[in-house]
Formats: C-alpha cells, structure tokens, sequence
C-alpha cells in the first residue's frame, strides 16, 4: 500500500514557469502551460525568490487558490528580517543585512542584489563563516566562486577554526580582505567605501554589531569630508 504525492513541475519542460519582467526580479509573470495566468509585484527581489513564490502559487492553485489570486496576495507579502535586509544609509553608503551563511546563499544574495543595484554600482560583500559547517571548512573552496558578483570582498577570520579566511582572499578574483577583529574589518570596509556603493553584509549571527559599526564610521566619514 502506497501514499502518492501529485507533483508540479517548472522550468521549461514543466507546467509552471516564471517570467521576469524587471532585471531584480521583483516583477514578474506567472505562466501555466504556456498562458499567463497572473503577474507578481512584490518588494522582494532576485531569481530565488521569484522562483520560491511560483512554487508557492502553484502549491496553492493545488488546493483551490487561482494563481491570479495567489498572485495579487504575493503582493502583500512582508519578506523576513535578515533577507537583504535594509539597515540603514549613511554618507551615501546603503548597508544591507542577508541571512546568508552558505556558499548557494551567498552567490543568490548576490545576484539578487546585483540585479537590484545595476551592473556598474559597487558592492562590497561583508562575510562572517560562522556556521558550523563553514567553521568546519566544508564549504571554503567554494567561498570565493560564490562572492564573484561583488566588487570587493572583506572577510572576518573566526577564532578556533581549522582553516584561514586568507585562502579565500587569495582565491578571489577582485580585491580582497580579512581580518580577525570586527572593528578593525569595518574600519577596512568604511576606508573603502564611495558614496553609491552598496555594503552586503552576510553572516547567520550578530557579526559582533558591524552593521551600525559601519553606519556610525560611515556618517563620521561624512562629517570629516
């Protein structure tokens, strides 16, 4: 005796696919079986998520929800905290705060940001390997692949762990930094940063309080230019 689960399929081969009609992804089509049947504006941006609320539309068309439906309440979504999340602007400078602890995370953070800012806008990526599995190790050959969409990269060195951030450093392809003190990192970070350009701060923790670390030495560079 068995227990069969209907299955929905997306992409292009499958029932259900998602048309971006903005570069951030957050305006797009739903499309079933090739007709649209909904559109989505909502404030969350980047493929990720557009393809987390297609999902969603079609789990919902599932039990008796139409996807035109479905998609106008995507519209009224409140996103979780800690997912590019907002913390403040200072001297021009956005600072933004991302739950992203894992390689996969960190490059879809990134291409969503990236989509959001534009191509020529600078990111400065901000990662603290505090998980487990990042302490561990695991996942540190991919680490740099993974902050490739950003324009610099500065990395916190934990204590106790097996492993240097410096590897990563090393690995990147643009410039890139590390130390093993979080005011000292913000310091590196605030040097660097240009009115217009867009701090990604990524850790699964508190990160020792750098974000409104970087807004206050970011507003005291502003006050000393």
């Amino acid at each position: 005796m068995g227990c069969w689960s209907e299955q929905e399929q997306v992409g292009e081969q499958g029932h259900w696919q998602a048309k971006k009609l903005n570069a951030d992804a957050s305006q797009w089509e739903v499309l079933l079986d090739g007709e649209k049947v909904g559109e989505v504006k909502w404030a969350l941006v980047g493929e990720h998520n557009m393809h987390n609320g297609l999902m969603a539309i079609a789990a919902a068309r599932h039990v008796g929800v139409l996807p035109a439906d479905a998609a106008n309440a995507l519209g009224s979504f409140i996103n979780a905290r800690r997912r590019l999340e907002l913390r403040g602007e200072a001297n021009g400078v956005t600072v933004y705060d991302d739950f992203a602890h894992h390689p996969t995370a960190i490059l879809a953070t990134l291409q969503a940001l990236r989509g959001k800012v534009g191509g020529t806008a600078r990111i400065l990526a901000v990662l603290e390997p505090r998980s487990n599995t990042m302490k561990m190790g695991v996942c540190k050959d991919d680490l740099a692949p993974s902050l490739g969409r950003a324009d610099e990269v500065f990395l916190l060195q934990p204590q106790h762990i097996p492993w240097q951030v410096a590897e990563v450093a090393e690995a990147c392809v643009q410039p890139a930094h590390w130390s093993a003190d979080v005011d000292t990192l913000a310091e590196m970070v605030v040097k660097t940063a240009h009115p217009g350009d867009h701090i990604l701060v990524m850790s699964n923790g508190g990160f020792g309080g750098i974000h409104q670390k970087l807004l206050d030495k970011l507003a005291q560079k502003s006050g000393r230019g």
